[in-house]
């Protein structure tokens, strides 16, 4: 059987070449089919290229095609020479295996692929029949790729769309390519159909993405429920913010919720600010305070408070793994102080990035050198750089061109390069023992290297230092490859660095990114209000990436002061800042905030008591040095998400609740440890003697921001006056005040 295959493939491919010359001779024969941009186009449709498929990185039945394409080249030579050429019949194309196993005529794992009467099988069988030619280098190159419409609202009872899509070549010609173009949809919300027909699935908003060839596109669609007794309710817009926002929720249907309360907007503020509560006596002054404009007022006291310096330096520290294993001790301290005074400084976002892009030198006295000590390698260095600065996500071009963005392997290699000539001095390493080759104890220097680059692992040659998608400086020897690097990434020309960065503070303010994940920036991903992004981008490269000015753009918004209760026509929205989604306290706010409620100062291991968990400059960790750490307060912040800082990721930073957490607030040591302190807030009431009604409305206000309501007063005043014991009383009123929803959220 095998002999018998090997003679046929042999003959099939003699046949085939001589077929390809008299088909190509024939002045009257259908135009010759194009395998770059014919054939290539049906094996995506069908699915056989998809990473599921044979496009897997071992393939599948012996079977490798390159994924989605991007190797035409090496697609034809597998197609048509491999295994003997036994996949393709040149004598009788109907009986080629490529043609046999897509329609199921054999068996076939993957399944029906396409009928034998459709489209699809007619291009394969016309290449076959052809010859097999190989136009790959010679097909004109797609140079642009449209659809239409780009998005669309569809309002009941319309339920679908006919998507239109259109290629655009290198030699200008122009191309209906409709029905084989590929459709993906990031949700169940819309179903597409072979021939581009997008049909309602659900209420809600979607993208489907539109793939032809090596380019792809966006295609956002909306399904509005008809509500014929919506009325759009007139707002005022406090900014351009509002504007966009507002409108875009005109067109969706939706009224956005009211404005907050004042005390909800003074805990909202100073938890996203300074991440703790307000105190009691703050909360009240700013409820009884009548001036209209006492949140703009209050916005500009908050910044400039040193804990807003504090806080913001703890989302940064997080970003740039700013962790003991592998800076030290001294290291991470000094690092964090490094970043904290730039934000105390109110240092331009720009320069504070160029600083670290660019730095050198010792790592104790120039702390910004720590961000090259923590990623030991071009790669890691590469793809963080790109993910934190840019809001790229190069990791898939590693191994093959970007299934779902523009970048190359020639691409991620050309970038990685840049980093690879960044070297360490160790000065000396104080670690316990050599168990582990990747901690380090000591002063280290960063320095660069004369020579050394990546090789490109398509092509086995190194790689050209390259910026991402730019015009990039030939690097001799006496160019800084760092300094140019930093310089363009932080370039005001650069909308790369200044989108992703003003799409992360309103992430921070807001809870979701108008890009989201917040460094996935891709044609696939769009933002949900591109204008929106697009004015916050430019306002903030006008104001030299002032991060004060854009903190205060956007809590002055009213979007950013919208309740959290929703409104009949906005109760499904989570994407379009309709009303504000109540999201879990972060694990240092949480624990911070239990511990100001209750007048007890933190403790950490390792730490002076009293640094509160948004100041500590690393992480809690176990060390083999110090030992295990048995504070209660430190596993708190690992069971609430704490990221160790082994990723540079917001995404390393979990906001899950989980039972375990549950039973942490109910009844864990740190919450009991808290409530039990013979010197917390609850043994100076007692002292005090207050009455229970002051008690009361002191911890209300203290942990919720609030006073209690009438009717929570009375029950709480009528508990404590049961008590047979007037401490043990107020532990489980304050219990039950740490463990309510409004404690735990920030809304």
């Amino acid at each position: 059987m095998v002999h018998l295959w090997f003679q046929r493939g042999l003959v099939a491919v003699v046949i085939g070449l001589m077929a390809g010359v008299v088909f190509s001779a024939g002045a009257a024969e259908p135009a010759e089919v194009s395998f770059c941009n014919d054939v290539m186009p049906v094996l995506a449709k069908a699915g056989c290229n998809l990473g599921t498929c044979h496009g897997n990185k071992y393939g599948k039945g012996g079977f490798k095609l390159s994924l989605r394409g991007q190797d035409p080249g090496t697609d034809h030579a597998t197609i048509t020479r491999e295994m003997f050429g036994r996949r393709i019949n040149a004598v009788n194309p109907d009986e080629s295996l490529v043609l046999l196993k897509a329609t199921t005529q054999l068996a076939h794992e993957g399944g029906l692929r396409f009928r034998k009467d459709s489209a699809e099988y007619e291009v394969l069988r016309r290449w076959i029949a052809a010859g097999m030619p190989d136009d790959t280098g010679a097909a004109p190159k797609l140079v642009r790729l449209e659809a239409s419409p780009s998005e669309r609202v569809l309002v009941e009872p319309e339920d679908k769309v006919q998507l239109k899509v259109e290629a655009t070549f290198a030699d200008g010609s122009h191309r209906d390519v409709t029905k084989v173009a590929v459709y993906e949809t990031a949700n169940t919300l819309v179903s597409v159909s072979h021939d581009g027909l997008a049909k309602r699935e659900g209420t809600g908003e979607s993208t489907v993405l539109v793939r032809f060839l090596d380019q792809q596109l966006p295609v956002r669609l909306a399904f509005i429920p008809a509500r014929p007794d919506f009325a759009w309710k007139k707002v005022p817009a406090n900014n351009y913010i509002d504007e966009q926002v507002f409108a875009k929720l005109r067109s969706l249907r939706m009224n956005p919720s009211e404005l907050c309360t004042d005390s909800e907007f003074v805990r909202r503020a100073q938890l996203d600010l300074l991440g703790l509560l307000p105190t009691a006596e703050e909360a009240r002054a700013f409820v009884a305070d009548k001036h209209r404009d006492k949140r703009a007022k209050l916005i500009d006291q908050l910044i400039e408070r040193p804990e807003f310096a504090d806080f913001w330096a703890l989302k940064w520290a997080d970003l740039l793994r700013n962790e003991e294993k592998a800076l030290d001790r001294k290291g991470v301290q000094d690092f964090y102080h490094w970043i904290r005074q730039s934000l105390a400084e109110n240092k331009p976002l720009d320069q504070f990035v160029r600083e670290i892009i660019a730095a050198r030198g010792s790592t104790y006295s120039n702390p910004a050198a720590n961000f090259y000590r923590s990623l030991r390698d071009p790669v890691t260095r590469a793809e963080s750089s790109a993910q934190v600065f840019l809001g790229i996500r190069l990791q898939c071009a590693q191994c093959h061109n970007h299934p779902f963005d523009r970048w190359t392997q020639d691409d991620y290699y050309n970038w990685t390069t840049l980093f690879s000539r960044v070297q360490y001095k160790v000065l000396e390493n104080n670690k316990l023992d050599g168990l582990d080759s990747h901690e380090f104890i000591g002063e280290q220097i960063v320095c660069m290297a004369r020579e050394g680059e990546v090789k490109n692992a398509r092509t086995g040659k190194e790689a050209t230092p390259r910026f991402l998608g730019a015009a990039t400086p030939e690097f001799g020897d006496d160019r800084d490859r760092l300094e140019e690097l930093a310089t363009w990434v932080t370039s005001p020309n650069n909308p790369l660095f200044a989108r992703s960065q003003a799409n992360r503070i309103w992430f921070n303010l807001m809870g979701r990114g108008i890009v989201d994940p917040i460094d996935d920036f891709r044609p696939t991903n769009p933002p949900s209000h591109p204008a929106l992004l697009e004015a916050l981008t430019k306002d903030f490269v006008a104001h030299k990436f002032d991060l004060k000015y854009m903190v205060r753009l956007i809590m002055n918004s009213r979007a950013y002061q919208l309740s959290d209760e929703p409104v009949e026509s906005n109760r499904e929205d989570l994407v379009n800042y309709s009303h504000v989604i109540p999201r879990r306290l972060t694990a240092e706010q949480l624990i911070d905030a239990q511990h100001q409620v209750l007048g007890v100062p933190t403790k950490f291991s390792g730490y002076p008591v009293g640094l509160r968990a948004g100041q500590m400059p690393g992480v809690a960790t176990t060390s083999r040095r110090r030992g295990p750490s048995s504070s209660s307060s430190d596993k708190f912040l690992v069971l609430f998400g704490k990221p160790q800082r082994l990723l540079t990721c917001e995404c390393e930073r979990s906001s899950e609740t989980t039972l375990n957490q549950a039973f942490q607030l109910i009844s864990g040591p740190a919450i009991n440890e808290l409530l039990s302190d013979p010197d917390n807030r609850l043994g100076r009431l007692v002292a005090s003697g207050k009455p229970n009604r002051e008690a009361v409305e002191e911890l209300y206000w203290t942990a919720l921001t609030r006073p209690p309501t009438a009717k929570e007063l009375e029950k709480a005043v009528a508990y404590l006056e049961k008590a047979k014991d007037r401490r043990a009383g107020l532990e489980d009123v304050t219990w039950g005040l740490l463990n309510a929803k409004e404690f735990v959220l920030r809304k």
